[in-house]
Order: structure tokens, then sequence, then C-alpha cells
């Protein structure tokens, strides 16, 4: 069993994001994101998280996946994911992580396998497998639930969580020029309601993206969870510590604060009406 140094002090829970409709993240061209920061107001404005991009070279793209924006392709996101969630090596990320600080990779005993362990083929077929999936479908969109969007709107709620958006044309290469937008997902609206920015709102972990000053910053952001797929869900916010949302919108404060003592002034029958446009989701 592993165990935490005492003097690792900064830890966090982590829930599993949803990898429905990635595809489309993924194919929304940076500028799309890059106006929707510049549009919201300065006191909501979030960070356009520019990390790189593993197969492009480390060209660098606007972060859209993980909890922290912390990659821009669905190639560089499975690798990580095979690395840190399953410990699988790749030609992405060829070193194991160690344990509290000690070597476990090939040579040491703990390891027989060398690296990579992966070749890459798996990380793309996986990548691809997330981009072939659906969005989530909706709800019922009920007369209560578009009375409920309208409030949500008119507390401010839509400043991040962002209905509509489009993805880049069929053609255009994207992540540093490794990949190019298939015609499958190329020029389609869709509803994540996530501007997929970082954003304080009070709920930080103390980890940064990156290591490097330019980074600093995000250690007390979260990337915009997307709310489709939300009434599938029974542990909320990115510890999964919430297990209502009014226990959520709650949680909510700095950045968001504003927006969360609008949705409070609001009537009973108005929150209930937010709640059931939530629902729908």
């Amino acid at each position: 069993v592993e165990r935490v140094a005492f003097e690792d002090d900064v830890r966090t829970f982590r829930i599993s994001t949803n990898t429905l409709g990635n595809g489309f993240i993924e194919c929304v061209a940076n500028e799309t994101l890059l106006a929707q920061r510049d549009a919201q107001p300065p006191e909501i404005r979030g960070t356009a998280v520019m990390v790189p991009v593993l197969e492009a070279g480390n060209a660098m793209r606007v972060g859209r996946f993980g909890w922290k924006s912390q990659h821009a392709s669905l190639e560089s996101f499975s690798a990580d994911a095979y690395l840190n969630e399953m410990g699988i090596t790749s030609p992405l990320f060829p070193d194991e992580n160690t344990s509290s600080g000690r070597d476990v990779s090939f040579g040491t005993g703990f390891d027989p396998v060398p690296e990579p362990e992966d070749d890459g083929v798996d990380v793309v077929v996986f990548a691809n497998f997330m981009r072939s999936t659906k969005a989530p479908s909706r709800g019922r969109i009920t007369r209560d639930a578009v009375a409920g969007e309208a409030l949500f709107n008119q507390v401010g709620c839509n400043g991040c969580q962002v209905s509509t958006l489009r993805t880049a044309r069929a053609g255009t290469p994207i992540n540093g020029g490794a990949f190019r937008v298939p015609f499958a997902l190329g020029n389609k609206v869709f509803h994540p309601y996530s501007d997929f920015l970082a954003h304080d709102i009070g709920t930080g972990d103390g980890i940064p993206v990156l290591p490097g000053p330019e980074y600093a910053g995000t250690r007390v952001q979260i990337r915009t969870a997307p709310l489709w797929a939300l009434r599938t869900r029974n542990r909320l916010m990115h510890d999964g510590l919430s297990f209502t949302k009014q226990e959520a919108i709650q949680r909510h404060g700095n950045q968001a604060a504003g927006v969360r003592d609008r949705y409070n002034a609001l009537t009973d029958q108005q929150r209930n009406l937010v709640l059931t446009f939530l629902d729908s989701l």
C-alpha cells in the first residue's frame, strides 16, 4: 500500500470527468474560447490556460480537459490518464511516477515491464473512441425547465456555464497541427453549459496545472464543469463532496459569489424552477 508522507500536505479528492461528447470540445477553436473569456465581465473573467499539446512537440493550445484544463487534446489527455489512472507509460509519458520519491520503473524489482509499456497505439485508439461518442442527451424540457433557465441566465450563471458553442470547420488543423477537425465534428453547434476556462470560485486545491511561475495562479482555480448530463450525477463539484445541487451552489464563492448571492435572493418558487432546469440537463 502506498503511504502518503506527512510532508505531502497538498491533497484533494477528484471525481472522474464525463468523457461523452469530448470530440466536440476538442474541436472548438482557441479563438472561440478566447472570445468567450474576453466577453466576460472582469469580476468573473476566466483564465484560458495555455498548455502543451504533447503529440505536437509541445505546441501550445488553450486547455479544456481535466479539472484544471491541463490538457488541450484528447491524445494528450488519454496518455495522461494511462499513466496517472492506470500506471501505463507511453511515448507521450514514458516515465513511471515515483512512489513517495521511490523509483518503481523497470529494473527496480517493482515493475518487470520496460518503458514505454504502451507503444502509443492504445492511447490514440482511446482518444478516437472519445471523439466518436455522442454528446450527453438532454432530459425533459418542460415549461418549468424553460422558466428555470431564464432565471439561471438572469442571475448570471450563464456567464461561465455557457450554453452554446460551435466547433471549427471540418478540415481545420488543431492541436498544433497534429489533428484535423473531421467532417462529423466540423461546424457543429453543441450545448455543454461551460466556458472550459479556469475560475477561482473558492474551491481551489492548491495544485497548479503545471510547474512554473506562469501557472502559479491556477492553484486556486478549477475548470468550469460542463453541466450537460448533470442529472445523472449524485456527487458534484471537482471533489465529489457535494451531494445536492443546492449544496454545490452554496460552495460557489470568490468570482462566483455575486451569482450565488443573486440566486439566494430568489424566492423559493424561483429557486425550485432553477433546480428543475438543472434536472433537465
